[in-house]
């Protein structure tokens, strides 16, 4: 480890004022949070720091700490920055664990600081004390508690380091309350190495040559884009890369604003529910370049039959998920910013025109019997994807899209447009229910400019409906969609497809959200009618401030295409 130390200044301060201190002097600027006993010396330092001459930080008090993770993981997503959450110890930190899990698997950058009861009773079932270390440490990149106030500088550092650094995660600091009081010099430090931990390795010389010889001779070419790409803010130099080598492109879920939506070379959504034509002609690709993506079983279904035909070059910053999933004949470990445009140097201009031709048929095919229907019904009640659909249209593609998970998400994912970077905030590996709303508040407090638009679904809006009040506190400009089909969606449609329509507790009952709203402040306006949905969704676009806009959705619609569980990415089917 390398520190930089500044002089000392002589003064003691508390722990809690050198947190301060500390957090300063890493940019932070906004923080979730809720304070509690074994935290109270923070949050009483943080006081001064949230007004007057000492003003450093906007403090947001969420309703409950998994919100705060959430909120942090959307302000994260948005800005690129580091989310920045403190809580106290016992019940509130094992409430952000769900958040910490969550951003651990889809490489979110969030520092989770919480109080601990003292260092005298550790290990004495004090009153909320919980092991952090021992329950956090698997579920994020780095664990640490911080036992003395002359340490804090160091810690702070490094969290922040590890944190925004090489692949992203969340780091949890575990803040004895004797730390918090006791008195220290401060004395600034930076930390921009870890030994043992090599945040951007370097690709390999002959790793580059021999990708690029792979790819020049390619007649069937298709490039995987995912989230990698954003988090190594490589978007144009994929663009370079694709347009140079003529490669069609397939992109996950969190990779979906990596490259936009409208560009010639972009072929579709990969996944379970993506789009047919990407997931089916991958099976007839000669060579296949993964960039910034792991290869999840939603996107791979069925690993025996998975690429079985293609040669494999992945790219990511993360030797460990090399040959994970899905054994590669070339890896390139590195930021995809460096390793790209070395990769574009060597691949030759080319025409796959033919091969990018022989997509249309299947996407043309997807169109007319899923799309269409989908976004454009004539009849009946409305449907997730023609509100979805309205929603894009109406901002042109240039807002955020946020979703909770179900059908909301699958429905607002695949028909939601993305002609901007980092406009997609969705909860992708750990699929947490209760994600959209928090995380959509968190992205308010990152992107002043672009709507924030969040979908979502009854079942998942009621586990995190207290944080309409932090809207309502802080008038975020949320604009809130809830599909409203009385039910537990993506659960439901399982039923119906592999348990024999035996809706076993999925049918929700719901409250007046009109009274909610009315209650939170918050200018509400319920759509059954779908010539009334067009004019409803550009009212809540031109509202100042939050919106909640309920649509009333056809109970029993399916999220198609599919790929069946366990099944292979070539059976994916149109329809039931």
């Amino acid at each position: 480890m390398n520190t930089t130390n500044n002089p000392v200044t002589g003064e003691l301060l508390t722990g809690a004022e050198i947190l301060m201190k500390s957090l300063a002097a890493q940019g932070v600027e906004t923080i979730f949070g809720y304070p509690g006993g074994s935290i109270m010396p923070v949050y009483d330092a943080l006081y001064d720091y949230t007004r007057g001459e000492k003003k450093a930080f906007d403090h947001i008090l969420v309703r409950h700490e998994q919100g705060a993770t959430h909120a942090a993981q959307g302000y994260a997503r948005v800005s690129g920055k580091v989310g920045t959450v403190i809580v106290t110890s016992g019940p509130g930190v094992t409430n952000t664990l769900t958040g910490i899990a969550d951003a651990m698997i889809d490489s979110t950058p969030i520092v989770v600081i919480a109080g601990q009861v003292g260092t005298p009773v550790l290990g004495s079932d004090a009153f909320q004390e919980v092991d952090l270390i021992t329950v956090a440490q698997p579920i994020c990149k780095w664990v640490y508690q911080i036992r003395r106030p002359e340490d804090i500088p160091w810690a702070i550092s490094k969290a922040y380091y590890l944190a925004q650094s090489g692949r992203p995660g969340p780091v949890v600091l575990d803040f004895p309350k004797n730390a918090q009081t006791d008195k220290a010099e401060y004395v600034e430090q930076t930390v921009n190495f870890v030994r043992s931990y090599i945040a951007y390795p370097q690709a390999k010389e002959e790793d580059i040559k021999a990708a690029a010889e792979l790819i020049n001779n390619a007649k069937k070419p298709l490039a995987l884009v995912g989230q990698g790409v954003e988090l190594g803010c490589a978007q144009e130099e994929l663009k370079a890369f694709l347009e140079k080598a003529n490669i069609p492109a397939g992109r996950t879920m969190l990779g979906l604003s990596a490259l936009a939506s409208n560009h010639p070379l972009n072929i579709g959504m990969l996944g379970m529910h993506g789009n047919l034509a990407p997931n089916l002609k991958q099976q007839e690709a000669d060579v296949v370049i993964a960039i910034g993506m792991r290869f999840s079983d939603r996107v791979t279904g069925n690993l025996n039959t998975y690429l079985k035909q293609a040669k494999v070059i992945h790219l990511d910053i993360d030797n460990a998920e090399i040959d994970k999933n899905v054994k590669t004949d070339v890896a390139i470990v590195a930021n995809c910013k460096e390793s790209l445009p070395a990769l574009t140097a060597l691949v030759n201009e080319a025409d796959h025109s033919e091969w990018i031709e022989s997509f249309k048929p299947l996407a043309e095919r997807e169109h007319n019997r899923v799309i269409e229907k989908a976004i454009h019904p004539t009849e009946g009640p409305l449907l997730m994807g023609e509100v979805v659909n309205a929603v894009a249209e109406a901002t042109n593609g240039m807002g955020v899209t946020v979703t909770d998970v179900g059908q909301n998400q699958l429905f607002a994912t695949r028909y939601s447009k993305y002609n901007t970077n980092r406009s997609i905030i969705t909860s992708g590996g750990l699929g947490t229910m209760g994600y959209g709303l928090p995380a959509a508040i968190g992205a308010t407090f990152a992107e002043k400019e672009r709507p924030v638009c969040v979908f979502m679904g009854d079942g998942g809006l009621q586990m995190v409906i207290q944080e309409l009040g932090t809207i309502m506190e802080n008038k975020c400009p949320v604009k809130m969609v809830l599909m409203n089909n009385n039910f537990l969606g993506n659960v439901r449609q399982w039923q119906n497809m592999f348990f024999n329509k035996r809706y076993a507790f999925t049918h929700m009952m719901n409250p007046d959200y009109e009274k909610i709203c009315t209650a939170y402040n918050i200018p509400y306006l319920r759509v059954v009618d779908r010539k009334e949905l067009a004019d409803a969704v550009q009212k809540m676009l031109d509202t100042k401030g939050p919106f909640f806009l309920e649509t009333v959705i056809k109970e029993e619609d399916d999220v198609m295409p599919m790929t069946a569980p366990g099944a292979s990415v070539s059976d994916m089917k149109l329809e039931r």
